[in-house]
């Protein structure tokens, strides 16, 4: 899985600490920002936790648009690293492969 900090905005508000990724096992982008409840909280926004659910990093950014929020401060390295991890083709696990994962 990649990891990346970003700043994330809302409004007036900045996260200097949100997360920007792709987890393989997924397949999929996320997207974590302004914890709510300190260390372990419950972040504020929290997309990509289904299979598939972002296959791309324009549509993360996008539907995080649309909650009002905007990602700044990606670094263009760790945008290639996690479109090149993203460009690979990833066997479905074995609780897919069982159906507990639809």
């Amino acid at each position: 899985m990649s990891r990346y900090t970003i700043s994330l905005a809302k409004g007036e508000r900045t996260d200097d600490e949100a997360v920007l990724g792709f987890d393989p096992p997924l397949r999929t982008f996320f997207l974590q920002g302004f914890e709510t409840d300190g260390k372990f909280g419950t972040p504020e926004i929290w997309l990509g936790t289904l299979l598939e659910e972002f296959p791309t990093l324009e549509s993360i950014i996008e539907a995080a648009r649309r909650d009002g929020y905007e990602v700044c401060g990606l670094d263009h390295a760790d945008m290639i690293a996690m479109l090149a991890q993203a460009g690979q083709k990833y066997e479905p696990s074995i609780a897919e492969r069982l159906g507990f994962i639809l």
